[in-house]
């Protein structure tokens, strides 16, 4: 048995718990992980047994608990310093943290509009105003994280980050939905779309049995 643990959603269509799995995959320390499945009879109670907001990722750590992917994220970050989590330049770190906090509170629009769904990506008919301003914006920061900071790395800050995790999602809405993205914006969706952490999830989530219908759009 690993020392860590990672309770999950389900991989077909938790974002959140995405961000928290490929910065755990990024640390390289075996770890256990279970899928609580999301929207049945008795999933509130299976979820409180693992995480006191009754919401996932929670990551059990011996006898403590860990329950938001930021905090998750901020954890392993000090934990596993070879890891390098956060970029290592004072100014990068800010602008990953920035970028990352703003992932975190942001982008509703979008994340109602198109939810994840790994198997069967949502393609909406249009594209609303609101929808088209988060999008903008998003690509607006994969941009300039790359201009500034990327130092001629395919991702944000170069090698993979926490940034990079906390978008990962994004990139598979987006894409999925085929949405038409600025070149700049497509090759740093296609160097995630890259990542072998992010394939072994999509493959996992490809075999879930579970189906939750109103996000099969």
């Amino acid at each position: 048995m690993a020392d860590y643990k990672l309770y999950l959603g389900n991989k077909n269509y938790s974002s959140w718990s995405l961000r928290a799995w490929l910065v755990m995959k990024q640390c390289g320390v075996p770890f256990d992980e279970e899928v609580v499945p999301l929207r049945e009879v008795g999933t509130q109670t299976a979820i409180l047994r693992h995480s006191p907001s009754g919401r996932l990722p929670a990551l059990a750590v011996g006898e403590l608990t860990i329950w938001e992917s930021v905090a998750i994220a901020e954890y392993l970050a000090e934990r596993f310093t070879d890891a390098k989590l956060w970029p290592a330049d004072r100014a990068a770190r800010a602008a990953a943290r920035a970028c990352s906090a703003e992932m975190h509170a942001g982008f509703a629009e979008l994340r109602q509009a198109v939810p994840m769904n790994c198997r069967h990506p949502a393609k909406p008919k249009s594209v609303s105003a609101p929808v088209r301003a988060d999008i903008d914006r998003m690509t607006a920061i994969w941009a300039a994280c790359r201009a500034r900071y990327g130092g001629g790395g395919a991702l944000l800050f170069g090698e993979f980050t926490i940034p990079d995790a906390m978008f990962a999602p994004e990139v598979l809405r987006l894409t999925g939905a085929g949405i038409e993205l600025p070149a700049a914006a497509r090759t740093y969706a296609d160097a995630v779309l890259a990542l072998p952490a992010l394939a072994e999830w999509q493959t996992a989530a490809a075999v879930e049995p579970w189906l939750i219908p109103e996000f099969e759009l």
